[in-house]
């Protein structure tokens, strides 16, 4: 096991990351999701689906409005700001989970922040929408900052580096000063080189397995890669038939040192990865209570 420490304030809590690998849940609040197809478009059902996720061991819960999937095309603001409110301020008031929202949208992403969200996951590293720096510094909250060779439109259009591990790494290199100089502590970012966003099969494979270089940024790592298209390209099955291939990456990607797992079935995820770990010896914290992960001193406080 080779995962290094960091430290993560978020909303004026502060984490160490490091004993155990976190998990972050998924929630689609959309009609048009790759992986469940619109299951938990409607609000109740998502927030009874954050909540199984959070008993299930997930440490995040990731809501999102807009599809990012190969080919998808952006949603209004408004329209997305419908979609996750009522599962933002329904999951706030029955969990202490942080909770992240997925949107590239400042307004969104202050909507989310205003009804209780913790975390930016911003797939665009801030690209998109030149707000979102700033609502990210003013609210205090964490950010995700995400590696696409271009949009989630045109990013599967022959995707292309000469030198992968090198490219990306400078490219989040860059939006983490991108993100200080908007007033963002290095200790609020998390940065994710984006399996599946502009990669090819053989590009993710070379993520996964040399994702330590990107430990020289000092940040946690995230990375996202559950039921994607290079492992359906690996089993030959489609994306609700991928679990065993997304435990194997979640289990390896642990091993290797990853702080985050983005994952659909956190339930068996959790399970493989903490068995991994006891048998490494080195299972930290009890899962879905990153509270158990944090600094002395701070109280906790859910908004």
């Amino acid at each position: 096991m080779s995962r290094e420490t960091r430290t993560l304030e978020i909303r004026g809590r502060r984490f160490i990351l490091g004993p155990r690998a976190w998990l972050m849940g998924i929630v689609n609040v959309t009609p048009d999701s790759f992986s469940d197809g619109g299951r938990y478009f409607d609000a109740a059902k998502a927030v009874e689906r954050g909540l199984e996720l959070v008993a299930d061991g997930a440490d995040i819960v990731d809501v999102g409005g807009e599809s990012t999937r190969p080919g998808s095309r952006p949603v209004p603001a408004a329209e997305e700001i419908g979609r996750i409110l009522p599962v933002i301020e329904g999951l706030r008031k029955q969990t202490r989970a942080l909770l992240s929202v997925d949107s590239t949208k400042a307004a969104v992403a202050q909507a989310a922040l205003d009804a209780g969200a913790d975390i930016v996951n911003d797939t665009s590293a801030f690209r998109f929408d030149p707000a979102m720096p700033g609502v990210v510094a003013r609210t205090g909250a964490g950010v995700v900052l995400m590696h696409m060779q271009g949009t989630p439109l045109t990013m599967q259009n022959a995707p292309h580096y000469d030198d992968l591990l090198g490219e990306i790494r400078a490219f989040l290199s860059d939006r983490i000063r991108v993100a200080e100089a908007a007033g963002i502590p290095p200790e609020r970012i998390i940065v994710d080189p984006g399996l599946g966003f502009g990669k090819t099969v053989e590009n993710n494979l070379e993520l996964l397995r040399r994702q330590d270089a990107f430990n020289a940024l000092g940040r946690p790592l995230l990375l996202g890669f559950s039921r994607k298209a290079f492992l359906g390209a690996i089993l030959d099955l489609p994306p609700d038939e991928r679990l065993e291939g997304t435990i194997a990456a979640a289990v390896l990607s642990a091993e290797r040192g990853a702080h985050i797992l983005r994952v659909h079935d956190v339930g068996p995820v959790a399970r493989a990865v903490r068995a991994a770990e006891a048998i490494l010896g080195t299972a930290g914290a009890a899962a879905g209570d990153p509270e158990a992960n944090a600094a002395p001193g701070k109280d906790g406080h859910v908004r």
